[in-house]
This record gives C-alpha cells, sequence and structure tokens, in this order.
C-alpha cells in the first residue's frame, strides 16, 4: 500500500503590508491556531499543508511570508521565484493597505511567473463594521479590474474563510497544472508531481 501523502506541491507567497495577519493566516491554516502577537516575519517558508484539490489528488502547499521593508528589498525576486500561487493581503480596517496592493500586484508581475495565482485577501472581517474602512464592493471590483482570479474576506483570529482562501489558490493551480500551464516535471518549479510513494 502506498504511503504516498500528496500529489504535487506549490509554493505559495503571502504578501501585503506589516501587520495585516499574513503570519496569523497561515498559522491558523497551519496548526488551527491564532496569537496576538507575532516576531517580524523577513523572508521565509513559515509552514505547510496538505489540501485536496480533486478526487484523490492533493498539494502540498510551501507557504511563504514576507514582510516589505527598503532593506530587504534584495530579496523579493528571490521570494517570489517559482512562486506559483499568491495571497494578497490587506487589513479591511486600514484604507492604506488596501491603496498599497496596487504596488504589491506591480512588484508580483514584474517578478513572479506570469501564471502566478493571485487571490485578493480582505483579512481581520471579525472586526465591527464601524471599524471597516474597505467595502466587500469595492475591494471586489478591484480584483475584477486588475485581473485576479477572485476575492474572499477572511479572519485569521476565527478562522472564518481562511482555509477556503488557501483551497481556492490551491485548486486554480491545479487547474493551470491539467492545463500544462505549469511544468510538473521540473522539482526548480514548486509546482512538481511527487514521484516516491515515501510520505514526506
Amino acid at each position: 500500500m502506498s504511503s504516498k501523502t500528496w500529489d504535487y506541491i506549490a509554493k505559495i507567497v503571502m504578501i501585503g503590508d506589516s501587520a495585516c495577519g499574513k503570519s496569523s493566516l497561515t498559522v491558523r491554516l497551519t496548526d488551527n491556531t491564532f496569537s496576538e502577537n507575532h516576531d517580524v516575519t523577513i523572508a521565509a517558508e513559515i509552514g505547510s499543508k496538505i489540501v485536496p484539490v480533486d478526487d484523490n489528488v492533493y498539494i502540498k502547499l510551501q507557504i511563504w511570508v514576507y514582510l516589505r521593508q527598503e532593506h530587504y528589498r534584495a530579496v523579493t525576486r528571490s521570494y517570489f521565484r517559482n512562486a506559483t500561487g499568491c495571497l494578497l493581503v490587506y487589513d479591511v480596517t486600514r484604507r492604506d493597505t488596501f491603496l498599497h496592493v496596487q504596488e504589491w500586484l506591480a512588484d508580483l508581475r514584474a517578478q513572479a511567473d506570469p501564471e502566478i495565482c493571485v487571490l485578493l485577501v480582505g483579512n481581520k472581517c471579525d472586526l465591527s463594521d464601524t471599524q471597516r474602512q474597505v467595502s466587500i464592493q469595492e475591494a471586489r471590483e478591484w480584483a475584477l479590474a486588475n485581473g485576479l482570479m477572485d476575492f474572499v474576506e477572511t479572519s485569521a483570529k476565527t478562522g472564518d474563510r481562511v482555509e477556503e482562501a488557501y483551497l481556492q489558490v490551491a485548486r486554480e493551480i491545479y487547474y493551470k497544472i491539467k492545463g500544462g500551464k505549469f511544468d510538473v516535471n521540473d522539482k526548480v518549479s514548486h509546482a512538481y508531481r511527487q514521484e516516491s510513494s515515501e510520505p514526506c
């Protein structure tokens, strides 16, 4: 009996302004926990998760989180290299973080694979409507106008729609794998097929 636990592996990058909850979203997905306090993330893989994308087909997501600061800009290209999926995150209670997603997207498209699957994520939707500064309609229209795959609001604190966000990206990656957009025979691509039956 095979002990293989996943069929493909894909690199997912998390981008967006500081304190939008990128690390918290990832920890919620991988460990189902939430903490108010996090160490500053520079550029590192902080977690992985195996998710189903079709009948008996699983993708292992390698999730990387990056905090953009001027003296870290030199690592940006290597951070984006070989990524097949991206969660572009802003804080629904801080309008400036939403305004900055345009710049983040420009950086991504200048340096990442043109086929990368990008989902716009408005985090902290658990906070009260009086704190909200970005409407769902505005964010959805922006995502559509900029050619993103979709938009979703999440709460890392409560877990609301967090798994759904990652699953959307994973399934879109799988569709592109089936469509020949990613070379699954190239292990450098971070969207490669598992060939052995050894557990990972």
